[in-house]
């Protein structure tokens, strides 16, 4: 529960636990790390995502997000942050794809991926933005 305290709004994998279990001394089998993750996925403490590229299950706190099914969610490529679109445009869209398409998004499993702006502007920073502050996003 420490190490989801820590990590409240970035995801995190099994091996992220173990790895900072050993790093503590605290010695577990990472059977048991996934027995206990299922657990809180299961009572809504936490959320699984499986990765589009490598089929890996990723975690996220629920909390302070309580809500968590009910929004669609963002994850930055490069820092692993994610964000909770709690606004009405993203109910417009949820409600367009069932309307036009119907199509039922499940908001607990849905992550939109790209580049945090904290992230965006470090690398406009190293990279060396255009004119308009531009390095190939929108």
């Amino acid at each position: 529960m420490t190490y989801l305290d820590m990590h409240r709004e970035h995801s995190f994998s099994a091996y992220d636990v173990n790895a900072y279990m050993r790093e503590n001394g605290i010695q577990v089998n990472l059977t048991t790390i996934y027995r206990n993750l299922d657990k809180l996925t299961e009572s809504g403490v936490i959320m699984k995502y499986k990765t589009a590229g490598d089929e890996c299950c990723r975690y996220q706190c629920a909390r302070p997000h309580a809500q968590c099914h009910e929004h669609i969610h963002m994850q930055c490529r490069a820092c692993g942050k994610i964000l909770h679109l709690e606004c009405g445009f993203m109910e417009e869209i949820v409600r367009h794809l069932y309307e036009h398409h119907r199509f039922a998004l499940e908001c607990s499993g849905s992550v939109l991926m790209g580049v945090c702006a904290e992230c965006r502007t470090k690398m406009n920073d190293s990279e060396g933005a255009d004119d308009d502050g531009n390095v190939g996003y929108l």
